[in-house]
């Protein structure tokens, strides 16, 4: 059973197209989980048509994208969770190949295939441009899509380890989903929306889950943040996206591993505040969260770092000033895509 667990928020132009893409998949075994965080547009009229078809929660206030996931994982009963934006449409066989791929080996915690942009109401709608095919971090904490608004030219076409997945379109292990959960959030709700897929991506790493990336799963998202529109962006989502920065620090970073990324950590750092101090203060107002809630978090990180596998010699790998991938080999008897996941032990 694999559990399609969507958060919406004011989605009505792309939700239609979202679920009629999901009831078109040849993979029989789903359910359909919606949790409409108080639209305002015509998303309930649009989930109206599909009540039939899919479990509708409604909130009476946008709880964020984070706690709406937790809500809808609370519902479900698949053995695998996929995490999938409002925004997406996914291919026929987009769920049943990442199933194939992650029930081949038990340490894939998360499988994600290849997303490309979507461009509603333009001549050509599914575009050859590259969204993601996983996440990646920097040195200096960055995290970005690998391969994000490249030309696909089959550049990505071999099966890898990434760091981990976007969450427009990520594929959870329920069993991962359980081990790697803090005070019952898999999703952290301190981060409301923005960056709580690579908070996931980071503590999965920690305690020794793989993600598997397949280039022959395909979908199609609608990009509206990126680094690049940071300054055309509105505030909210800045305010959160520069928070959930440091927040995410917090919980997951090792003293040794701070210090060997030190200078460009501190780089970006100052590079942020000092954009705030000089245009715009209130960006920063989200820090207030990380000393408001300084003992809660104390109490998540002492969680994180006691229950972590994996040392930070092998972490750093993954950390680099490119993209860092481990190919994926075919194993014997396996198919469509091998997926013998890398020996991970604590260094």
């Amino acid at each position: 059973m694999v559990s399609v667990l969507i958060t919406t928020y004011n989605s009505a132009s792309v939700l239609k197209a979202c679920l009629e893409s999901i009831l078109q998949q040849d993979y029989p075994e789903r359910e359909i989980i919606i949790v409409d965080n108080a639209s305002s547009d015509r998303t309930r009229a649009v989930l109206q048509e599909f009540e039939t078809r899919a479990r509708v929660i409604h909130n009476d206030k946008n709880v964020g994208f984070a706690a709406g996931q937790n809500q809808a994982m609370a519902h479900s009963r698949g053995d695998w969770l996929l995490s999938l934006n409002p925004d997406v449409i996914l291919s026929p066989d987009f769920i049943g190949r990442l199933v194939a791929a992650g029930d081949c080996e038990e340490r894939v915690g998360a499988v994600c295939g290849k997303l490309l942009r979507w461009k509603p109401g333009s001549s050509a709608e599914r575009s050859n441009v590259i969204d993601s095919t996983g996440i990646y971090f920097l040195r200096n904490l960055r995290h970005l899509d690998r391969g994000s608004d490249e030309a696909d030219r089959g550049q990505y076409q071999q099966s890898e380890y990434v760091f981990g997945a976007t969450g427009a379109a990520a594929l959870y292990r329920r069993t991962m989903v359980q081990n790697i959960s803090v005070k019952g959030e898999f999703f952290d709700e301190d981060f409301f929306a923005y960056r709580e897929d690579a908070d996931v991506a980071w503590r999965a790493q920690l305690m020794g889950w793989s993600c598997l990336y397949i280039p022959n799963a395909v979908a199609w998202h609608v990009r509206r943040v990126t680094p690049e529109r940071f300054r055309a962006l509105p505030d909210e989502i800045n305010r959160h996206s520069i928070k959930n920065r440091f927040l995410m620090r917090v919980k997951n970073i090792s003293p040794s591993l701070y210090l060997r990324l030190l200078i460009p950590i501190t780089a970006r750092d100052l590079l942020i505040l000092g954009y705030c101090a000089l245009f715009n203060r209130g960006l920063l107002s989200g820090l207030n969260l990380l000393w408001s809630k300084r003992e809660l978090l104390r109490e998540k990180r002492k969680w994180v770092q006691g229950h972590r596998k994996i040392g930070d010699l092998e972490l750093a790998h993954w950390f680099a000033n490119s993209p860092r991938s481990i190919p994926a080999q075919a194993s014997e008897g396996c198919n469509p895509v091998g997926t013998n996941a890398p020996e991970r032990s604590a260094k």
